[in-house]
């Protein structure tokens, strides 16, 4: 018995609704996990070691003790009492859906043992793929990369279709050289963004890759900045302004965002929000979710 309703959605009514999508809505729900159509990917194919993030170590391909036989995890509601704090950041933007329900037909590791190995393989790739849609689709609504457009929605039909390929397919592919190309034009995107914010290009403001780990930020004007795989983990930036900046890669585990406004910040995801630590105050973009365990106070 597979868990959950059969994906019967089509590939092609999947690329309109991301083309369609709007600003307020970057994020199509093909691209938002859905665990009831999913085998329990994320807790089984993935390894993660024992740390703050997660309570125990676990191997690539076993099941963590915590997955229940319904493919969902039995302690969802405890997960951070119980040292899972890694569980409540992941997201798979969408591929557990879909390596579970079209590349592999609905059938699931447990009755199909056969199909394990392949499927566990297939799925971080498919991962990978699935936030590249995510970050191509939220390039399509921004009007001043609409030089762009045509090229962003070339490269995203072409990652729709790397993602619907079979397992064997999946495992041949040169995945860094398509995120290098995608990167480059993401990178070409951001920088037409923020060409339009007033003093965005000045030096102080390009933090690309910079280590900043525990830096004090508070009330920094950072609108427009390059951000773009910088280490902010542990950093203050309590009322910053994060306006259109390149947030792409950056790293805000326990970054501390209360009062900050993220409004328009370029390529900032559901999971980075999540490992971040911000409050009632803290201003994001429309297509991301207030984390649960924010506080509400000031």
């Amino acid at each position: 018995m597979t868990s959950g309703r059969s994906d019967t959605s089509r590939p092609e009514d999947e690329a309109a609704q991301r083309a369609s999508a709007g600003p307020a809505d970057a994020a199509p729900d093909s691209l938002r996990g859905d665990c009831a159509n999913c085998f329990g990917l994320c807790c089984v194919a993935l390894p993660f070691a024992a740390s703050a993030d997660f309570a125990v170590d676990k191997p690539a391909g076993t099941p963590c003790g915590n997955l229940a036989a319904d493919f969902r995890c039995g302690i969802h509601e405890r997960l951070r009492d119980r040292g899972f704090t890694g569980c409540t950041v992941y997201d798979c933007f969408g591929a557990g859906q879909k390596v579970s329900q079209i590349t592999f037909g609905g059938r699931d590791w447990r009755q199909h043992p056969d199909t394990a190995g392949r499927m566990f393989a297939a799925f971080p790739v498919v991962r990978h793929l699935h936030e590249l849609l995510a970050y191509l689709t939220e390039a399509l609504t921004l009007e001043p990369a609409r030089s762009l457009h045509g090229e962003l929605r070339h490269v995203l039909d072409e990652t729709e279709r790397l993602t619907l390929l079979s397992p064997e397919g999946l495992a041949a592919l040169d995945l860094d050289a398509h995120r290098r190309l995608v990167g480059d034009l993401l990178s070409r995107t951001g920088e037409l963004v923020r060409a339009g914010v007033p003093g965005a290009r000045s030096k102080k403001k390009n933090r690309r890759g910079a280590d900043l780990m525990g830096a004090r930020l508070t009330g920094a004007d950072l609108r427009g900045a390059s951000l773009r795989g910088a280490y902010l983990i542990a950093a203050d930036l309590t009322g910053a302004d994060l306006r259109e900046a390149d947030m792409l890669g950056a790293d805000l585990r326990d970054a501390r965002l209360a009062g900050a406004d993220l409004r328009g910040a370029l390529f900032l995801t559901q999971p980075q929000v999540n490992a971040a630590r911000g409050d009632a105050r803290t201003l994001l973009p429309p297509r991301l979710s207030r984390p649960a365990h924010w506080t509400s106070g000031t």
